[in-house]
C-alpha cells in the first residue's frame, strides 16, 4: 500500500508568522527519508497554506511523486499544466471552509468536470477524484475519465467507535465497486494511529494520503518518527488482514 503525505500544515505554521520556515520543501525530503511513497499539497483559491511557490518548489526540486489536490477551476487547470505533477486530485472546495468537509459531487457534475478531466490527463497527469463513498460517486468518476478516486474517510473517523461499522463497510463497498470498474482506489481524511488500521486492511484499497494528524504528532515526536510508525501500522493492518 502506498502512503501519501500531506503537508499543507507545515505551511501553515510558517504562515502563521511569515518567512520561510518551516519548509514545505524540507518536510518533503523528510517524507522520502521515512518511507513515503508520495507528496500531497492542495493549492486553495484562497492560498492559505501552500503556495504557487510551494508547488513550484515542489514539482522541481521533490525527489518523490507530487500529488497536487486542487479545485476543478479553470486558474488550477493552469497550473497544473504548467509545473506537470505526477498527479492531481480534484476536490470540492468552499473559501470558508476549514477543511474539506466532503466529497465532490462527481454525479451532478459530469458536464464540467469530464472535459477538465481530459486535459489533465492528456498532459501525462494521472487525475483523481476526491469523493464520498457512495456507489453512484463511484460510478460517476469511471464515467468522467478519471484514473482513480480518493474515497473521504472524514465521516468514519469522526463518527463515535459503536458507528464506525457502517461507515466502514461503506468504505469498503465502494472500494470493491471502483476496482471492479478499473478504478485504483485510495483514501484518506482525518485518519489516525485510533483510525487507519480498518481502512488500510480493505485490499482493494492501494494507497492512504494522511497529513493533518501526522503533522500534528510530529510536533512531539519529530515528522520521521511519526511517519514510520504510520507506516508501521499501515503494513501490520494489511499483511493480518483486519482492522
Amino acid at each position: 500500500m502506498r502512503l501519501g503525505i500531506n503537508i499543507d500544515h507545515v505551511a501553515t505554521l510558517r504562515n502563521a508568522r511569515g518567512g520561510t520556515h518551516p519548509d514545505p520543501l524540507r518536510a518533503a525530503r523528510l517524507v522520502a527519508v521515512a518511507g513515503g511513497d508520495q507528496v500531497t499539497a492542495h493549492l486553495r483559491e484562497d492560498r492559505r497554506h501552500i503556495t504557487d511557490a510551494d508547488i513550484a518548489a515542489l514539482a522541481a526540486a521533490c525527489s518523490l511523486p507530487l500529488n497536487m489536490e486542487m479545485a476543478a477551476t479553470e486558474e488550477m487547470v493552469a497550473i497544473a499544466l504548467g509545473h506537470r505533477p505526477f498527479a492531481c486530485c480534484i476536490v470540492p472546495e468552499r473559501r470558508q471552509e476549514v477543511t474539506t468537509e466532503g466529497g465532490l459531487d462527481a454525479a451532478g457534475q459530469k458536464a464540467h468536470l469530464t472535459p477538465l478531466v481530459q486535459r489533465l490527463r492528456d498532459a501525462g497527469i494521472r487525475v483523481s477524484l476526491f469523493i464520498d463513498p457512495e456507489i453512484a460517486q463511484v460510478e460517476a468518476a469511471r464515467e468522467i475519465g478519471a484514473d482513480a478516486i480518493e474515497l473521504h474517510t472524514g465521516a468514519y473517523c469522526d463518527a463515535p467507535p459503536a458507528a464506525r461499522p457502517a461507515h466502514l463497510e461503506a468504505l469498503r463497498a465502494a472500494a470493491e465497486r471502483g476496482a471492479a470498474l478499473g478504478l485504483e482506489v485510495h483514501a484518506g481524511h482525518g485518519l489516525s494511529y485510533q483510525t487507519v488500521a480498518p481502512v488500510a486492511a480493505i485490499t482493494e484499497i492501494v494507497e492512504l494520503n494522511i497529513g493533518h494528524f501526522l503533522v500534528g504528532e510530529a510536533v512531539f515526536v519529530g515528522l520521521e518518527a511519526a511517519i514510520r510508525r504510520m507506516r508501521a501500522d499501515i503494513e501490520a493492518a494489511r499483511a493480518s488482514g483486519r482492522g
